[in-house]
């Protein structure tokens, strides 16, 4: 786990902070990070958080939601405590049991899922995974098929 001490600042809507170069190198040199994003944990003002890191514009920055730090696009400006540690749970959401179970048996559905961006795939379980009424998820259930099968909308979209 490594400390810091770093301002809070906004890039359009999104406050964040730049972790500094001798933390940030070994944990981008992490044996578990693969490309993109990265996973990581930690506190800010000794209240935990879960995050990612993301580069933008060159940069690597942690992002400060409102969850991690109340008002915080209130705070820009004010000196954080924060200790970060590359975070190596397993973040991926599992396939609803009904949404495995429609995939199943319907093998082109499946096959267009399986063949979908992992973040379009992520979209799809997460929306299902996050309902929680049984008849919300019978009929978002059947939405995301026919959505893979190429007919009406889903999660926003009109195609697979």
């Amino acid at each position: 786990m490594y400390n810091f001490t770093a301002d809070l600042n906004i890039i359009g809507v999104n406050p964040f902070v730049f972790v500094p170069q001798e933390i940030l190198e070994p944990i981008l040199n992490h044996p578990s990070n693969q490309k993109g994003k990265i996973p990581i944990r930690g506190t800010i003002n000794q209240l935990p958080y879960q995050q990612t890191l993301v580069k933008y514009r060159g940069d690597w920055r942690l992002y400060i939601n409102t969850k991690m730090l109340k008002n915080s696009p209130k705070r820009i400006g004010e000196t954080l405590e924060i200790t970060i540690e590359v975070d190596p749970t397993d973040r991926r959401l599992k396939l609803h049991p009904q949404l495995e179970e429609a995939l199943q048996a319907n093998p082109p559905a499946k096959a267009i899922f399986e063949n979908l961006r992992p973040s379009l795939q992520h979209e799809i379980v997460r929306y299902i995974t996050k309902l929680k009424n049984q008849e919300s998820i019978d009929r978002n259930v059947g939405r995301a098929i026919n959505f893979l099968l190429g007919n009406g909308r889903f999660v926003g979209r009109a195609k697979p």
